[in-house]
């Protein structure tokens, strides 16, 4: 494991890195490297001296609820620092809390929140290299999150507060998966379970990939695109995206059970021009939503080409930064790094045509999150909201999103 730099030279590359631009940025990948691992050493010093001794957990509150995902995410996070083994007594350790937190019905969760809890965990157990402790549960985890998703193999699961039910491909709610409590499958949701089935190995002709896909389309904000011939393909069937070539994603088809089909989008509205050459009021998108939604189509198996993922690569490009969550500020704003990160290493590219010019991803990152990181290894708070003023879950966010960088040219 590196040893972490002094704190001064972080913000001097940081610094560096803002002043310079591409230029710079296209020269130093391997120095970025070593940046990024110096920040994650930092940082999982951090998570270290936070881990509950008593239960291998991290953020285990005594009067409840425990949301073993937070867990999962340290250990996702520090499995992705190369040095690290699943053999480590943190890791381990951290393993043996989640699979203590497995109910009977499969799911891994405390009482609430099943869909999102098991997804993260299922997705952290995917990176333990000993199949052996882990397989049984890896499988009735993955069995468990197939019912959660709405369509046709949707059952009631208690724990989810409002039951998940069987609807057919015309409902706005279809291959969507949901917390539970309000009652409607959302794209955060739906993009960690996308992401828990291609840790698993699903197949991507699987019928839980192609309900998402129904799902996804339906949270782009964009009516129809350009295939190869020129003709239009149709995407978002659904009013609220009619004439829409935004190209990015909001959070949800519906605000709730009881406004199904009426999009949803914490970022508000805009007048948008529409396809038709007139304006009108549309859901605006959001970079966490737009970034998950593009991981998921590649997740799922479409092409870096295709029509869909191109109209939200084009969202990304016009609207690049890492100085914020673009559409929403600092409101999930560790969660925005989380998403940027695992989607772009997935898109496999390492550059980003942006207006001001192209700009190597990872660099950026990096040095953005090394000037947010704090002495004692943990990351600034900048907002309270989604659980963002919990250090632990920011680190981890922070953690996972730097061990992507590491990862590209």
């Amino acid at each position: 494991m590196s040893t972490p730099l002094p704190r001064r030279d972080f913000l001097a590359l940081a610094g560096l890195a803002a002043v310079a631009g591409p230029a710079l940025a296209g020269q130093r990948p391997a120095a970025r490297n070593a940046d990024a691992k110096s920040v994650m050493a930092k940082a999982i010093a951090y998570l270290r001296s936070q881990q509950d001794k008593a239960t291998g957990g991290w953020s285990v509150a005594p009067q409840g609820p425990v949301f073993p995902a937070i867990t999962a995410l340290v250990v996702s996070g520090m499995l992705s620092d190369a040095a690290i083994k699943d053999t480590d007594p943190a890791v381990a350790a951290g393993v043996g809390f989640i699979l203590s937190k497995q109910q009977p019905d499969g799911g891994i969760y405390d009482k609430l929140l099943p869909s999102y809890n098991t997804s993260i965990c299922l997705t952290a157990l995917s990176k333990v290299n000993n199949p052996a402790k882990v397989a049984d549960a890896r499988q009735k985890a993955l069995a468990f999150l197939r019912t959660l998703q709405w369509g046709e193999e949707a059952k009631p699961v208690i724990a989810a507060g409002e039951p998940v039910a069987v609807v057919t491909k015309d409902n706005p709610f279809y291959g969507g998966v949901g917390y539970g409590k309000s009652g409607r499958p959302d794209l955060s949701n739906t993009a960690f379970f996308v992401e828990a089935l291609a840790a698993s190995g699903v197949e991507r002709s699987d019928p839980a990939f192609q309900r998402a896909l129904a799902f996804l389309q339906r949270v782009q904000m964009v009516e129809s695109v350009k295939g190869p011939d020129g003709k239009d393909i149709p995407v978002n069937d659904q009013p609220y995206a009619k004439g829409s070539r935004q190209g990015g994603f909001i959070y949800s088809t519906s605000e709730s059970k009881d406004k199904v089909g009426s999009g949803q989008s914490f970022a508000g509205n805009l007048e948008e021009s529409l396809s038709d050459g007139t304006t009108a009021s549309r859901l605006r998108c959001y970079g966490s939503m737009t970034y998950s939604g593009f991981k998921s189509y590649l997740y799922a198996g479409l092409k870096k080409d295709d029509p869909r993922v191109l109209a939200a690569r084009g969202w990304i490009e016009k609207n690049y930064t890492v100085d914020e969550n673009p559409g929403v500020g600092t409101d999930g704003q560790y969660y925005f790094y989380l998403v940027f990160a695992r989607a772009l290493q997935a898109f496999g590219e390492p550059v980003v045509k942006t207006a001001s010019g192209d700009r190597r991803w990872a660099d950026d990152l990096v040095a953005k999150l090394a000037s947010l990181q704090q002495e004692d290894g943990s990351f600034k708070v900048v907002d309270d909201r989604w659980m963002e003023n919990n250090p632990v879950l920011i680190t981890a966010y922070a953690l996972c999103a730097l061990g992507e960088t590491v990862k590209s040219a």
